[in-house]
């Protein structure tokens, strides 16, 4: 069976609730009807550890944070986690990607272990996104513009749905729900493959 392995970003939205559901149904890929064996590896956020506990993913799925990237470095010559990364990674997926780093990515600021991995990313491999916001962030003007930007490098996005948001208030800005996102995926693998 041909192994395909997959780099989730997660991002300070609350929407980062579903990242063991989404890491588990991937981990799960022949359940999901993958003809090929996935392995999952999250970059997280300093934000996204407040929506869910390491204790809740699979327990074969690594996560590297901030500390990370750091820890991993002593001196020159060593490898650089955030290269490393984009060098395991068949494809990445940012789900969510909320709205200070979708403004990061389109401004090309690399300030943490996400976004020197996206600034790094080789643009011959796929990148899908998944925005994520209140939907007074979701329609500033600006939003539209960062999307095109992204999309104009070649990432793709999977657009947010409309429902009732934590906050309570209603409109476009939910991440896309989670089967959607495995399916997506699996289209875009069973295209590499």
């Amino acid at each position: 069976m041909v192994l395909f392995k997959i780099l989730i970003g997660a991002t300070g939205s609350v929407a980062a609730i579903k990242i063991p559901v989404l890491s588990k149904l991937l981990i799960d890929s022949k359940e999901q009807g993958f003809d090929f064996e996935l392995q999952v590896r999250i970059i997280m956020t300093e934000n996204a550890k407040h929506f869910f506990e390491l204790s809740e993913l699979p327990p074969l799925v690594d996560v590297y944070d901030d500390a990370s990237e750091w820890n991993s470095w002593k001196g020159r010559g060593d490898p650089v986690l955030h290269i490393e990364l984009g060098k395991w990674a068949d494809l990445m997926v940012i789900a969510p990607l909320d709205a200070n780093t979708l403004a990061k990515m389109a401004q090309g600021i690399c300030d943490n272990l996400l976004t020197c991995t996206t600034r790094a990313w080789d643009l011959s491999k796929p990148l899908l996104f998944c925005p994520a916001m209140n939907t007074r962030m979701w329609e500033h003007p600006i939003t539209s513009k960062q999307i095109t930007t992204l999309k104009e490098w070649g990432h793709i996005e999977i657009p947010p749905i409309e429902k009732t948001l934590m906050c309570g208030d209603k409109g476009v800005g939910a991440m896309a729900e989670v089967t959607t996102i495995v399916d997506r995926i699996k289209t875009v693998v069973s295209s590499k493959s």
